[in-house]
């Protein structure tokens, strides 16, 4: 079966409004904070490179797209050198992305300046790697910013793709960017500003109090961002039934019935969603095979090929533990989803994790893991999790710039003394680290921990720090600190 060259020019019609000389409808004024770095490398790029825009489905990524059209377009760049097209639809997956180019300057022959090709969903694009490093190479006069949502193919076109193109990871809505896109900021007392974390060690007590204060009102919006979740399409909705079902037909429908049908071959479907039921059953924790096996009746190569295909599609990241060697190899992973609503919202459990102290903190603790992978995932951090004697743990270690950080969350209503550290002190004396952090509930349960004993640790001899911090707050700092594009 063949498109026609008419049938092409009228989908790209379609999807290229302003070679009519139409606006965009329906595109939101407010924009992530990935925009900024997206429409430098659209405008202006730094290398002779591609952009590839990653991420999971309904994250934003075709709007982050259409939102650098309109900024190109009312900078006066020719409309008929703009090109959009997703090759989700069946038209453009079948005839080809070169027959497309074809039909696309048949419609509208170039004009004088660069040619920007924004291509949505291009691992549908047959062999897209060669293709794109074949574009990158010898047509220097084309700008080309792609969408993808599958890992796998990112990595298998590396060996022709190194230097081709440079890849930004879009996760779902940072808890800062949800305060945005509610308009919630003009009912909220401001906070003060933090670019990273460790500028509060330098603060007063007073200071802890003040910003502690402010901070109890932003908890009930954190507890509705958990449950909302940080999906563009679905922030703004009211009723809570509604956007479960949305990110339910979203992740179970879109993502494991047809997306790992179509790119993977997957035929065990079934097999496969079961599998994903049992992580958000188990959002948080260490990923027993065995159990997972023998409850799904699945073997283990299938079970694990399962994971890294969900792994691949942006729904779950895996932590490895602490440290290096053939311990860490032979460890458990640490599984968590990609956004805290995903369990709830698949499992229809509504607000219930609200009304469920152990719920709620697996969700925070999936939030903060978000929240600080966004933050710092372009600095190539490496995220871990550390077990040590008699289960004591540490939730997150980040390893970014040379320096080793944990992360432990204690997300419930009595304020964090020494006995919850354990996990923490132990990691500070056998890594010789200096510094930790402690994500707390209460706004009040916030600031530098003093009594901690000498010989803790540090690495020099010192006490090390630990920083007792609201989750709401952290949340919101990092979310803001990644939209100031601030990298320090």
């Amino acid at each position: 079966m063949m498109v026609t060259k008419e049938e092409l020019i009228a989908v790209l019609g379609q999807f290229n409004p302003w070679w009519r000389g139409e606006g965009i409808a329906g595109l939101p004024k407010w924009r992530r904070a990935a925009f900024r770095e997206v429409y430098r490398w659209v405008s202006a790029p730094p290398a002779a490179r591609a952009l590839l825009i990653s991420g999971a489905r309904q994250v934003g990524k075709t709007t982050l797209m259409l939102q650098a059209i309109e900024v190109l377009l009312d900078a006066g760049v020719p409309a008929a050198n703009i090109l959009y097209a997703t090759f989700d639809h069946p038209a453009l997956k079948l005839a080809g992305v070169d027959a497309l180019l074809e039909a696309w300057r048949e419609r509208e022959p170039r004009a004088e300046g660069p040619e920007f090709m924004f291509l949505d969903e291009a691992q549908f694009i047959r062999d897209w790697g060669a293709w794109i490093k074949h574009q990158v190479d010898f047509h220097r006069g084309r700008r080309i910013v792609f969408t993808g949502s599958a890992v796998p193919l990112m990595e298998a076109g590396q060996e022709s793709g190194v230097g081709r193109w440079h890849t930004i990871r879009l996760t779902t809505l940072s808890f800062y960017e949800y305060i945005q896109i509610k308009k919630l900021e003009q009912a909220l007392p401001p906070l003060p500003t933090v670019r990273s974390l460790r500028e509060l060690f330098a603060w007063s007590p007073a200071d802890f109090y003040r910003t502690g204060e402010v901070g109890a009102a932003y908890t009930g919006h954190f507890h509705e961002y958990l449950v909302r979740g940080g999906f563009p399409q679905t922030a703004t909705l009211q009723n809570i039934v509604q956007i479960q079902r949305l990110l339910r037909e979203d992740i179970i429908d879109k993502v494991l019935k047809h997306d790992m049908t179509a790119l993977f071959g997957v035929r065990r479907v079934l097999d496969l969603e079961h599998t994903f039921l049992y992580l958000c059953l188990h959002d948080g924790g260490l990923l027993d095979m065995t159990d997972l096996c023998a409850n799904l009746q699945v073997k283990r190569p299938t079970a694990q090929h399962f994971i890294e295909l969900l792994e691949s599609t942006h729904i779950i990241y895996r932590l490895p533990p602490y440290g290096y060697g053939k311990e860490v190899l032979r460890g458990r992973f640490k599984v968590y989803l990609a956004d805290a609503a995903i369990a709830p919202a698949v499992m229809l459990k509504g607000k219930a994790i609200l009304e469920d102290p152990s719920a709620l903190g697996v969700a925070t603790e999936t939030a903060v893991f978000k929240h600080l992978f966004t933050r710092y995932y372009a600095q190539n951090v490496r995220f871990s999790y550390w077990r040590g004697k008699k289960d004591h743990e540490v939730d997150l270690v980040a390893e970014v710039g040379g320096e080793v950080v944990p992360f432990e969350v204690k997300y419930r209503q009595q304020h964090t003394g020494l006995r919850d550290l354990k996990g923490v002190m132990e990691f500070l004396k056998n890594s010789r680290v200096a510094r930790g952090y402690i994500v707390t509930k209460a706004a009040d349960d916030f600031g530098l921990v003093n009594d901690l004993p000498r010989e803790t640790g540090g690495g020099d001899g010192r006490r090390p720090l630990i920083l007792r911090v609201p989750a709401p707050l952290l949340c919101y700092w990092m979310g803001a600190a990644e939209s100031s594009n601030d990298t320090n």
